[in-house]
């Protein structure tokens, strides 16, 4: 894949992410919720610390997860230019990339996340999510299965 691919790749993430978190700051009361299926709700959330909600409550917090990320992101950013990669480390490492921009955004502007994604079975829910998360997660995942997997295969293939 060219290289331009990944960058359009991060815009559009990024794009989306910014487009369902305007939705949802627009026309959702905070801490009001819309059912959309059985288990399923979009709730208009604010996290103000790390992932699920992670040193909330911590003075510092604020300041942690802007550096934090910040530095993530120009660490992705020197290793994805700095190394050779495979398509599927590359691919991956571009959805962590889109998804930490789009939460720093919001961290930047707002002080605090917006999440709208609301994930739950009868009493218990999962914390609630957005696009930047799910951008996040999927990466991370796809880079452990290439470490795990891929890079065996093509070792064994030497």
């Amino acid at each position: 894949m060219p290289s331009y691919a990944y960058l359009l790749i991060v815009l559009l993430i990024v794009a989306l992410d910014r487009l369902t978190k305007i939705l949802v700051i627009k026309d959702l009361a905070y801490l009001t919720s819309v059912d959309i299926a059985p288990s399923l709700s979009i709730v208009h959330a604010r996290n103000y610390g790390g992932a699920f909600g992670f040193l909330a409550q911590h003075g510092d917090a604020a300041y942690i997860f802007l550096v934090l990320p910040i530095i993530i992101i120009a660490g992705l950013i020197y290793y994805l230019l700095r190394y050779q990669h495979t398509e599927t480390v590359k691919f991956s490492l571009t959805c962590i990339l889109a998804g930490a921009l789009g939460n720093m955004y919001d961290r930047l502007r707002y002080g605090c996340v917006t999440d709208f994604i609301d994930v739950y079975y009868k009493q218990y829910h999962w914390p609630a999510f957005n696009v930047a998360d799910m951008s996040i997660t999927f990466g991370i995942g796809l880079w452990i299965f290439a470490q795990l997997f891929l890079t065996k295969k093509a070792e064994d293939d030497d």
